[in-house]
C-alpha cells in the first residue's frame, strides 16, 4: 500500500462563521484533504451539511473534498455531492442493501469510493467489496457527534482491514475517524491507518489550528 500519510481535517469542529478563514489555515498548515461529515438525523440522530457546504468548500480550497454520508438511502444523493465538488463519497455498508450498485455509481460520477462500517459493525461485512473500492473507513467512535472518546477496540479490526486489502485491492487505503489526537494516532498508524480525520484535535486545539495539525503531523515516521 501507497506509504504516504494524510490528514484530513473534519469542519464539523469547525466555526462555521469563519469557515473559509479556518479552511484556509488549515490548507497552509499542511491539510492534505478537507473531511465533510453528512448526517441526515435518521441514519445518525444528528443533523448537518448538505451539498452547499461541499460547494462553498470547493470554493475555498483545491484541496480533495472527502466526503462521508452517514444518511440512509445515500443512493439518492451521490449526484449531487459529486456535482458540488466531492472528490470521494464514503458510504455505510450498513445503510446500503445494494453495495455493489452504489460503489458503481460513485464511480461513474467520477469520485472515488469508500466504504465505512460503525465500530459495532465486524469487518467480515465489508470484507467481500474491498476489491470494488479506493478506501476503507474506519469508525472509531459511534456516528454523529465530534470530541467522541476513541473506542480502542476497533484497533483490531483496521489490522484486519489491512491484512484483507493487501491480499485482495493493495492500492486501497484505510481511514480512520473519531477520536484521533496525538495520543491515539499512533496506535492507528501502526494498524495499518494511512488518513487520519481529526475534527477537535485541529479545529478546537487551544494553540490554534497549525499547532494542532503539527501535533498530528510530528507523530508520523521521519
Amino acid at each position: 500500500m501507497n506509504q504516504k500519510y494524510i490528514i484530513a481535517p473534519s469542519i464539523l469542529s469547525a466555526d462555521f462563521a469563519e469557515l473559509g478563514a479556518q479552511i484556509s489555515q488549515a490548507e497552509k498548515a499542511g491539510a492534505d484533504w478537507i473531511h465533510i461529515d453528512v448526517m441526515d438525523g435518521h441514519f445518525v440522530p444528528n443533523l448537518t451539511m448538505g451539498p452547499f457546504i461541499v460547494e462553498t468548500c470547493a470554493r475555498i480550497t483545491d484541496l480533495p473534498l472527502d466526503v462521508h454520508l452517514m444518511v440512509e438511502k445515500p443512493e439518492s444523493l451521490l449526484a449531487a455531492f459529486a456535482q458540488a465538488g466531492a472528490s470521494s463519497l464514503t458510504v455505510h455498508i450498513e445503510a446500503c442493501p445494494h453495495i455493489h450498485h452504489t460503489i458503481q455509481k460513485i464511480h461513474q460520477l467520477g469520485c472515488k469510493a469508500g466504504i465505512t462500517l460503525n465500530p459495532d459493525t465486524p469487518a467480515s461485512a465489508i470484507i467481500p467489496f474491498l476489491p470494488l473500492v479506493d478506501l476503507v473507513l474506519v469508525m472509531t467512535v459511534h456516528p454523529g457527534y465530534s470530541g467522541q472518546e476513541f473506542i480502542s477496540g476497533v484497533i483490531p479490526k483496521i489490522a484486519q482491514i489491512n491484512k484483507s486489502l493487501s491480499e485482495m485491492n493493495p492500492a486501497a487505503i484505510i481511514e480512520v475517524d473519531g477520536g484521533i489526537t496525538p495520543q491515539t494516532l499512533p496506535l492507528v498508524l501502526e494498524a495499518g491507518a494511512q488518513v487520519f480525520v481529526a475534527a477537535s484535535a485541529i479545529f478546537k486545539h487551544p494553540q490554534g489550528i497549525e499547532a494542532g495539525l503539527r501535533a498530528l503531523q510530528e507523530k508520523f515516521p521521519k
